[in-house]
Formats: structure tokens, C-alpha cells, sequence
């Protein structure tokens, strides 16, 4: 799962992308998610070392949207929030159309469903999910030997709750950024094109 500062930077560059809001207050941050002050405080600083963002008196302001996603896609680990992976011998669309709702797609499929095109063509699709939806998938797509190419990650409490069934942009593009397949750099070079940072 996401750890808490990964959510914060999640919200704030999604803000910054998708409503063109620049300007937060940790307070703010806090109450949304219910962090303490401290763990605002302690997300963002590495931010400021960096120069990604700006504090002011009563608020910070996100200069550098590129260095804080490129920050962020440093630190994931997205090996780290996968609880299940298998193998399955159906095409990619039908692996995702197959899937239960209640999922969050990221990485490739997530592109190709927000674009309606993907950069390459892929075999694998990442999930976001919670406990009950990932046992529902283990018994749609059971263990099978052969390189895995379904994965189903731990989401966070936030993710889950948005109405999407596809990640927002910065979350595509990190865990892109922290995939090892060939064509991964196709999809962050093109997500980074389409964000235009």
C-alpha cells in the first residue's frame, strides 16, 4: 500500500494536473486524510529541498511539477504493494474485461483505457484492489506457472474510494516509471508528453 507521504504527493500533483491548483496548506492536507501535521510536514520537505515546491507564511506552492513527480517516482516501490500474481494465456483486453469491479487499473492498461491507444503493445495488467476483490480475482485467474502477467496491488483507502476505475495520471505514471518491461519507458516518455511537464 501506498505509504501516507506517497498519497500526499499523489494529491498534490494530481490537483496541480487535472485542476490546475497549485497552492495547498498543510492543514488542508491533513484533514483530508486525517495525517497529522507532522507527517504533511515530513512529506513535503523533501520536496522544498529539491525546489519543487515553495513555502509561504500559511501555505506551499508547487513550483515544479516535473521534480516532484520524477521525486516521487524515485522513491516508489511498487514490487513492495503487489499481493498476487499469475499467469494468464488471455489476451490483454480480455485479462482487463475480465477483472471484478471494485478494481483500479494502472500502468499500461490504465493509459490505453484513458487514451484509447497505448505507445506498444503489452501483455501485462496491474490492479489496484482491496482484500475482498483480490480473493475474487485469485479465483478468476488462478495460479498458473510461466511468467506472471497479471498483478493485483494493495490499494489504499483513497484510491478505492474515487468513483475512476483508472489511477490519476501521476499514480499511471510512477508506477510506470517503476515497471521493468521493454516498453515501460514508451509509456512514462508518452505520459510525460501528454501531462506536458
Amino acid at each position: 500500500m501506498l505509504k501516507k507521504k506517497e498519497i500526499i504527493y499523489r494529491e498534490i500533483l494530481s490537483k496541480a494536473l487535472e485542476e490546475k491548483t497549485f497552492s495547498f496548506t498543510q492543514l488542508w492536507l491533513s484533514k483530508k486524510f486525517g495525517f497529522s501535521l507532522s507527517t504533511v510536514s515530513n512529506a513535503i520537505k523533501p520536496l522544498e529541498e529539491i525546489g519543487a515546491i515553495q513555502k509561504k507564511q500559511r501555505s506551499f506552492v508547487l513550483v515544479d511539477v516535473k521534480k516532484a513527480l520524477l521525486f516521487w517516482a524515485s522513491e516508489r516501490s511498487l514490487r513492495r504493494d503487489i499481493v498476487y500474481a499469475t499467469r494468464s494465456e488471455m489476451p490483454v483486453m480480455k485479462i482487463e474485461g475480465s477483472m471484478p469491479s471494485g478494481v483500479v487499473f494502472t500502468a499500461y492498461s490504465a493509459y490505453r483505457m484513458l487514451y484509447n491507444e497505448a505507445p506498444a503493445d503489452y501483455s501485462e495488467v496491474y490492479v489496484y484492489t482491496d482484500k475482498k476483490t483480490a480473493e475474487e480475482i485469485e479465483k478468476r485467474f488462478p495460479k498458473r506457472k510461466g511468467p506472471e502477467n497479471v498483478f493485483v496491488l494493495e490499494g489504499d483507502r483513497f484510491l478505492l474510494r474515487r468513483k475512476n476505475t483508472i489511477a490519476p495520471l501521476p499514480q499511471i505514471f510512477v508506477d510506470v516509471w517503476n515497471l521493468r518491461e521493454w516498453y515501460a519507458s514508451d509509456f512514462a516518455n508518452a505520459i510525460m508528453r501528454r501531462m506536458n511537464v
